[in-house]
This record gives structure tokens, C-alpha cells and sequence, in this order.
């Protein structure tokens, strides 16, 4: 059982991205019982002050950095891809989560502001978000959505464990001040604080969006 342990270890470390459980209980002819027996016990040896923490999402297994160290890692590894992400493209984010799919436009509404290219963009360049279709509209607009490195990123296991609103916000917020603070003006949330009182605006609960099958996209011109 613990060759088998450290073959699942070794497995996910080589994959890098998450690998399916039903895949892994499969090719090692695992049953739930003695899988799950597993998970729990790589689990608890990959905790609190262990460099590498083992997680969950969509039935997948992943390794990744203990947010301890991220700091540190940040230094050696310099840069992280998070830097490049804007107080307002981490808002952008938060709206596509809670509001998706939806438009451009739409999120130019929510945030009252004309053009909402730059922040989408990024947020596609890092791979949290994704075109899921058209909507049933004039001009055929793209519709974005979540990814499941999303998910990853805010250790959501499914998009209906998204926290409150507020507490979304307050993740971002502490993902982006654990990594290597750059000395910029628009570096996010530094000299901005989000308040815990918030509450969750009308505009985030919900609506129903016809969605089309599409083609991936060239650009974002549409």
C-alpha cells in the first residue's frame, strides 16, 4: 500500500496539471475504499508545514506550493504570473465568477467603465477564464466563464463551493499580497483595503444567459 502511495506521489508530481481520480484508481486497480484510504493519508503527510499540499477539484488530484512559501518560491522563481494581474482585472474576475457566463459588455456595465479589452485579456493570458460559447444576441458576443485553474487558484473544489461575494474578494486579496509586491502604482490592493462588511451587490444574483456552441476565438474583437 505505501508503494502504492508514493507511485500516486510520484504520479502527480511528474503530471503537473490535476489527473483524474477515476484514471488513477483505475490503472492501479484501486477500490473507493482503498483509494480514498490513500488520498487521506497523503493528505495529512502533505499539511500544515509541508512544502507541497495535495488538492482537489472536479473528481481531479493535484500537487501544489504550500502558500506558506510563496514568498520565498516567488524570489527564487521570479516572476509570477500574478503580478501582471490589476486591481481591476481581479475585479473583472470576481464579476465573471459570479455572474457567468457573460458578456463584455455586460461586465463594462457592472463596472462602469468603457472598455474592460485589457483585463479580460490578462485574465485569458492566465488561463482563469475561458470563452464558453455566444450569447443568442445582436453581434453574437462571446461569453466568458471560470476555468478550472480558477478553481485551483482560489481552492474551490466546484464553481457551487464559490464563497460570498466579500469572501472572494478577500481571497484575491490575500493571493495577490503573498506574492512579491511590485513597487507600481497599480500594484493591487496595496494601498486598498476591501471591507469586510460588504455586501453582495443585486447585479451578482444571477440570470439566465442562452449560450451557443462556438468555435475558439482569434481575438477579442467581437
Amino acid at each position: 500500500m505505501s508503494d502504492i502511495k508514493e507511485i500516486i506521489k510520484a504520479t502527480l508530481f511528474v503530471a503537473g496539471d490535476g489527473v483524474e481520480k477515476n484514471i488513477i484508481k483505475e490503472k492501479l486497480n484501486l477500490n473507493e475504499k482503498e483509494f480514498n484510504k490513500i488520498i487521506a493519508e497523503l493528505k495529512s503527510e502533505l499539511s500544515d508545514s509541508s512544502g507541497v499540499l495535495l488538492i482537489e477539484y472536479k473528481n481531479k488530484l493535484q500537487l501544489c506550493t504550500n502558500q506558506k512559501y510563496i514568498d520565498v518560491v516567488s524570489d527564487i522563481l521570479n516572476p509570477i504570473r500574478e503580478k501582471a494581474l490589476t486591481k481591476a482585472t481581479l475585479e473583472t474576475v470576481a464579476i465573471i465568477a459570479y455572474k457567468q457566463p457573460i458578456t463584455k459588455l455586460e461586465i463594462e456595465e457592472i463596472r462602469n467603465t468603457r472598455s474592460a479589452d485589457y483585463a479580460i485579456q490578462m485574465l485569458l493570458d492566465n488561463n482563469l477564464i475561458e470563452v464558453v460559447g455566444r450569447k443568442d444576441a445582436v453581434g453574437k458576443p462571446f461569453l466568458y466563464g471560470t476555468t478550472e485553474e480558477f478553481l485551483k487558484r482560489f481552492n474551490l473544489n466546484d464553481i457551487n463551493d464559490l464563497p460570498s461575494y466579500e469572501d472572494l474578494l478577500e481571497r484575491i486579496r490575500l493571493i495577490r499580497a503573498e506574492t512579491e509586491v511590485q513597487q507600481t502604482t497599480d500594484s493591487l490592493y496595496r494601498d486598498h483595503e476591501i471591507s469586510t462588511e460588504e455586501i453582495v451587490p443585486e447585479f451578482l444574483k444571477g440570470e439566465d444567459i442562452q449560450m451557443v456552441e462556438c468555435d475558439e476565438p482569434d481575438s477579442l474583437n467581437d
